[in-house]
Parts: C-alpha cells; structure tokens; sequence
C-alpha cells in the first residue's frame, strides 16, 4: 500500500477505541489509541506524543478535506509535515 500512496495522500491508521483489558466490557476506557500516520509529506520519526483527545483526528481530517472546523478537537495536520 505505501508505494501506491501519491504525493498529497496521508495515511492514518487507528483503532476506534483504547479498552482496559482488565475489564469485562468494550467501552471506551483508560487505554490510550494508536495513531500512525505516513505519507510523502509526512515528517519522518516525528511524534505528535500523546494528544489530549481523540477528536484531534476528527479535527485534523476535518482540516485535510477543507471542511468547516469541528466544535472539538486541535488538527495536527501542521505537526505531520
């Protein structure tokens, strides 16, 4: 898939939710998300460290397709190249 990627594609890969395997449910709980990123433009070895909200990927996908700012989160798109 990297190889295919063109000049201006940014690739992020995450999970829906980080769960404490020390509970019985699924819920959203105290575990942190991965969040890889990759792309031609994309800061090689750069780490966006640990973001204070999941909406932080809303906000910046938001920003990568030009739509209107959402009511939460802080884009990154700026800290990936």
């Amino acid at each position: 898939m990297l190889p295919r990627l063109g000049v201006d594609d940014l690739l992020m890969v995450t999970a829906d939710h980080g769960n404490d395997p020390a509970t019985p449910s699924t819920d959203h709980s105290r575990e942190y998300v991965p969040l890889l990123c990759t792309g031609p433009r994309v800061l090689v070895g750069h780490s966006l460290g640990t973001r204070a909200t999941f909406a932080d990927l809303g906000q910046t996908l938001a920003d990568v397709f030009g739509v209107r700012p959402l009511d939460a989160g802080e884009s990154f798109l700026g800290d990936l190249t």
